[in-house]
């Protein structure tokens, strides 16, 4: 048999070919080279082309600081720039002098950043070709605003920890500010970053990825594994949401074992009494009809009479009913506060009568309960010791 017989083809991919120029050093074919003057072969552009944004207004002060840079360092590729602060707007615009087509887009992305929190030194990187910016919104995802807030610190990390592994491990520079996340880097790290915010904001932690990707990291380094399948790497979180049928199924299986693991050196008594507090409440029986509907706010008025009062005799009503409240709320309060100053109960001593004919029902009870010889010997002992007891009074 033939090598071609012998290797078995996929039905999904018997009609692509082999691609003579897919090699490792393709990269240097797609490698984005400088745009320079020289490259402008059209001359000036036919067309103004203008992107504007607005700014919050915290940001007025800083950026009436560093606009002189700003402008600066887009003067260099021919770009104007003006700063608008009765409306609170950035905007960019081309001139005779632009030379790059595409230095429109980096001008309107650098005043996009700026607006939302980005320092200028950072912001000035967008103008590279190899750098490129991602402005994620995630402030529409959550409804809820404490739940909002704690899925955006979760991105932060404590002490900004899980934003710095981020950072790290795709080479991006990440900034949370309101109900954006603002990203800069490169282009295959854009897309892990956008990935683990909006699955962090879904109520994913961001250290399953931050581990997928030290994995994916470390694998990389190695060059056997460079054309087999990471999947076995990599790992498989469950998730711990289950469904009813899930729930009722491990229910079931609990209370299996626990019927299995029963002990069996009980006595029939103590296992009636276990039955007995193990029975389960009564199912109530299936009625297919719903149940009876219940009354209505205004149906309970109507029953009280309250839906014909006026409204001042409905405000009189609830005042009084408020003051009563208060009044059993106050008199149980004194009452608990007065407990603290009730004496206890003292025992009275009892009468000499009383006194000795406990004495007594003691004594008969030590004669009669402690045996014939015991006893009797006891009862003599006691009677020596209070001969003695009176011979010392009687000499004294």
């Amino acid at each position: 048999m033939s090598d071609t017989e012998q290797r078995e083809v996929n039905k999904n991919k018997r009609f692509r070919k082999d691609k003579p120029w897919d090699t490792d050093d393709i990269d240097q074919y797609w490698k984005v080279e400088k745009f320079e003057p020289v490259d402008n072969k059209g001359g000036t552009f036919l067309q103004e082309s203008s992107f504007a944004t607005l700014f919050p207004k915290y940001r007025e002060k800083y950026l009436r600081e560093v606009w002189g840079a700003v402008t600066k360092a887009l003067e260099a590729h021919g770009i104007a720039c003006m700063l608008d602060l009765i409306h609170g707007s950035m905007s960019v615009r081309t001139t005779r002098k632009t030379f790059d087509p595409y230095i429109i887009f980096k001008a309107r992305d650098l005043i996009k950043l700026l607006a939302r929190g980005v320092a200028l030194g950072q912001a000035v990187k967008i103008l590279d070709d190899a750098v490129a910016c991602d402005i994620i919104k995630i402030g529409n995802i959550v409804r809820n605003k404490e739940r909002f807030v704690k899925r955006r610190q979760r991105i932060i990390g404590p002490d900004g920890s899980t934003l710095k592994a981020i950072e790290l491990l795709t080479g991006c520079y990440v900034l949370v500010q309101g109900n954006t996340v603002s990203v800069m880097g490169p282009y295959k790290s854009l897309k892990e970053v956008r990935r683990i915010v909006l699955d962090c904001m879904a109520n994913i932690h961001p250290i399953y990825r931050i581990k997928e990707l030290m994995i994916r990291r470390e694998l990389a380094k190695d060059p056997k594994l460079a054309n087999e399948s990471w999947d076995r790497f990599l790992p498989r979180f469950r998730k711990r949401n289950l469904t009813s049928a899930e729930k009722s199924a491990k229910k079931r299986a609990r209370e299996g074992e626990g019927e299995g693991a029963m002990p069996a050196q009980t006595n029939g008594v103590h296992e009636e009494e276990e039955e007995e507090e193990r029975e389960k409440p009564k199912k109530k029986t299936y009625t297919p009809f719903p149940p009876a509907q219940q009354p209505s706010k205004v149906d309970l008025a109507l029953q009280s009479g309250e839906y014909f009062l006026k409204p001042r005799e409905k405000a009189q009503r609830e005042v009084a009913k408020r003051e009563q409240e208060q009044g059993e709320k106050t008199r149980k309060r004194k009452r608990e506060r007065e407990e603290g100053f009730v004496p206890p109960k003292e025992g009275r001593e009892g009468t000499v009568e009383e006194r000795r004919k406990r004495r007594r029902e003691r004594e008969a009870a030590l004669a009669g309960g402690g045996g014939g010889e015991q006893g009797a010997e006891e009862g003599e002992r006691k009677k020596k010791k209070k001969k003695k007891q009176k011979v010392a009074e009687e000499e004294e």
